[in-house]
């Protein structure tokens, strides 16, 4: 067995935002070469983490040695090979997001991609992780799903990871946390906020996410303890002032959101929780659904990762977008929203898409391989070239759903829990391609679907969503669209209107909108009046169906005539219950 990998981390400099890295390889190659992840597992795109590593040495003994960069993120050593050899770094932590390092007075975070340089050659050697307590805060602790090996009552001390891929696929928090625990099946669960409030709920918030777990876990392994596949979990949410989103690791996960979307403790019992704090429940089970369905369950391209470049699949719809279908969903299961909250989640996404021009030019499995561009380097056309393999993907998951059940009238009510179940078996909780999806279905249901899935994932055409909804006791009604997506805008109103995107063959397309366009103001009939908000326009043009807007685009004014569109020319959906038996029969 190779020797282990040990890594010392310190908080060197709070106020300077630096982890402190010491790097022990005990059985160096002759020519040894380390390097810095340049992304991390289940967010895809390119990060560089390298960039906030400094100051990195070399020694063996009492002997320092010449470190030699290769590139962006890998260094050389030459080494005696009879010798320890010792690394030393810092790392700049001030990213307070779930996918880099954040340290400060009051709070540590990192993730092993952005602290842990790779040994090459050792990747599958036992890595140790030694955490060291700080000296400025006697109250801190930690909470992680790596294995303890020597720790003390506050979590600080050692921890081991069988393979680098497992220690880069467990976050540490520090700090002086609010935590909780439960037991899913008699597995442990524990529940960390960072930056909770006092008037915090955790009662409920643990009892939530516990009905949420326990719905999960029953809805891959019925009751059957012994495959649930981990031995323990941590949830860990930094609750911020403003930030929303989740990265889901192999047992734990780290989400971010806004504390006033935390429950709060109220002397009413009844208290009907806010929209924030639903939002916040699905990302909790998105999350923990991804516990099964991309961490072991998983594209065939990431069977092994590839720390040093883009890995490519074009199965993030299925990964993601299925994900995104059956986290709302489980949460009806839950009994933590009913049949109307559900529906009026799922109209929302279904309007996200529709108001998408890029699914007409980009398909979603085309989306999923370009992530790394596309999806995660937005900028202000990103809506006329690419859709949302989330969104879509959600919507692919439902059109499949929903057929299965119609053909399940005659083949004993299949549905896509069991096609999920079955995927786990069939793969063996490990990596998958397309064809391991259209050969469950075949087997489930007697025939292919490969036509259905090339319509919906690998062309651009529209999904059957009116029809299929329909036959489950829902219909659509098609209400007038609000101004800004009449127009084909995304507009900032702050302290007037800015445009942030113009959608491809729209009035405001057509007329020569850009983003970045401030609309200052609109001229009708020889009155020319200033907008504070975009619904002013409707305000002064009155009855009439073209005005002069008045645009200022890098200093200049200018005047662009404007057709204003006509109300029944563009509409938005609105779901509404027709047959509440027939929801019922889907939703539970």
């Amino acid at each position: 067995m190779p020797s282990a990998i040990h890594y010392c981390v310190h908080a060197h400099d709070v106020h300077g935002h630096l982890f402190g890295v010491t790097l022990r390889i005990a059985q160096p190659a002759a020519i040894q070469r380390v390097s810095l992840p340049v992304w991390i597992v289940g967010s895809y795109m390119v990060r560089e983490f390298s960039k906030q590593l400094i100051g990195l040495r070399a020694s063996q003994g009492k002997k320092n040695i010449e470190v030699t960069q290769l590139n962006k993120n890998t260094w050389q050593i030459v080494c005696d090979t009879t010798q320890t050899l010792n690394l030393q770094y810092h790392v700049h932590a001030h990213d307070n997001s779930v996918r880099t390092a954040w340290l400060d007075a009051h709070r540590g975070f990192f993730n092993a991609t952005s602290l842990c340089l790779q040994v090459d050659g050792q990747h599958d050697a036992t890595h140790v992780l030694e955490l060291q307590p700080p000296q400025h805060a006697q109250d801190w602790k930690v909470a992680t799903g790596l294995t303890p090996v020597k720790v003390d009552r506050k979590g600080f001390g050692t921890y081991s990871a069988p393979n680098y891929d497992v220690l880069a696929d467990t976050p540490v928090e520090i700090g002086a946390f609010w935590s909780g625990h439960f037991k899913v099946m008699g597995v442990e669960h524990e529940f960390v906020v960072a930056g909770a409030p006092p008037t915090l709920d955790g009662a409920r918030l643990l009892k939530d996410t516990q009905a949420i777990c326990e719905t999960i876990c029953s809805f891959w392994h019925g009751n059957k303890r012994s495959q649930i596949p981990f031995e323990r979990y941590v949830f860990m949410l930094n609750a911020v002032g403003d930030g929303y989103g989740g990265l889901e690791h192999h047992n734990s996960t780290a989400l971010i959101c806004q504390r006033s979307d935390l429950p709060r403790l109220s002397s009413d019992a009844m208290t009907k929780p806010s929209d924030g704090y639903t939002t916040l429940l699905g990302l909790i089970s998105h999350e923990y659904f991804h516990t099964w369905n991309v961490k072991r369950l998983r594209p065939v391209e990431f069977a092994r990762y590839d720390y040093s470049e883009e890995n490519y699949t074009e199965l993030l719809w299925f990964f993601e977008g299925f994900t995104s279908y059956f986290d709302d969903k489980l949460l009806r299961r839950s009994g933590l929203i009913d049949d109307a909250q559900y529906l009026r989640l799922l109209n929302k996404t279904i309007n996200q898409v529709l108001q998408t021009p890029g699914r007409k030019v980009h398909t979603v499995a085309q989306s999923s391989f370009e992530a790394w561009t596309k999806y995660y380097l937005q900028d202000a056309n990103s809506p006329n070239l690419t859709v949302s393999y989330y969104t879509k993907g959600a919507l692919v998951a439902l059109c499949l759903d929903l057929s299965l059940r119609q053909h399940g009238v005659r083949n004993h009510s299949v549905t896509l829990d069991d096609v999920m179940r079955a995927l786990w078996k069939r793969c063996k909780a490990g990596p998958m391609q397309e064809a391991d999806l259209l050969d469950v279905l075949k087997d489930l249901t007697g025939r292919s679907w490969r036509s259905d899935l090339n319509a919906w994932v690998h062309s651009t055409r529209e999904l059957p969503l009116e029809k299929l909804l329909a036959a489950h006791g829902v219909t659509i009604h098609h209400d007038p669209a609000q101004l800004a997506q009449a127009l084909g805008l995304r507009v900032v109103e702050e302290r007037g209107v800015l445009i942030k995107q113009v959608l491809n063959d729209s009035p405001a397309h057509t007329a020569g909108f850009a983003p970045a366009d401030e609309w200052l103001g609109v001229e009708v009939n020889k009155s020319v009046w200033r907008l504070q908000k975009l619904d002013d326009v409707l305000l002064y043009a009155g009855w009439g169906k073209k005005v002069t807007a008045l645009i200022s685009r890098d200093r200049q004014i200018l005047r662009i005539p404007l057709t204003l569109p006509k109300a029944k020319e563009h509409t938005t959906w609105r779901l509404a219950i027709t047959e509440a038996n027939k929801v019922k029969a889907w939703l539970n």
